[in-house]
């Protein structure tokens, strides 16, 4: 009886790991693939830009929260900085396409007492409502939001870089730094 008692609370441990999706997606594995909503109206598939082009999926934990509108405004001012790459960058949340889509084209947001200005989204954003992609990437935490994790995706479509330490105020200097890095072609 208490083997059959610890085989079950093993089980049920597996089974709620499993379920968080704590993959830990390390350099040199195979990005999960993903078809998502944008909120430019397309339908974005990962394994669409294999062979063609690298990608980075730069996840974010919640649309008009402090953290997320300054990454997102530093995207959106340094774009074509980004774009002198042979790459296709998206943010990526959990958020409804509805919340993402009014998020990327909020020109400003009220944080508390304080309003930041910020340009229109000129990238994607990603919809993962029901949360399998963030869970297949590792991204989803304890409160149910995704980890602010950038993911660089090399043409061959495997995982070249995850930055686990996003800095919102710097990310697109970071974002080109690291594609320099990678050496990612330039256009």
């Amino acid at each position: 009886m208490r083997v059959l008692f610890t085989l079950s609370l093993v089980a049920i441990l597996v089974s709620g790991v499993a379920a968080q999706g704590t993959a830990e997606l390390k350099v040199g594995d195979t990005a999960p693939d993903f078809t998502l909503q944008g909120t430019d109206g397309k339908t974005h598939t990962l394994s669409d830009y294999r062979g063609k082009q690298a990608v980075v999926v730069a996840w974010f934990p919640r649309a008009f929260t402090q953290g997320c509108t300054i990454e997102c405004k530093s995207l959106a001012e340094n774009g074509e900085r980004i774009r002198r790459y042979n790459v296709t960058y998206f943010m990526a949340s959990v958020d409804p396409l509805e919340q993402n889509l009014k998020f990327a084209k909020a020109t400003s947001v009220t944080l508390g007492e304080r309003v930041v200005e910020k340009k229109e989204a000129d990238f994607p954003m990603l919809s993962d409502p029901d949360k399998t992609v963030a869970k297949a990437y590792g991204v989803l935490n304890e409160r149910g939001m995704a980890n602010r994790w950038t993911f660089y995706i090399d043409r061959s479509g495997r995982i070249a870089a995850v930055d686990k330490m996003v800095r919102p105020e710097t990310s697109a200097e970071d974002m080109v730094a690291r594609l320099g890095e990678l050496k990612v072609a330039t256009r």
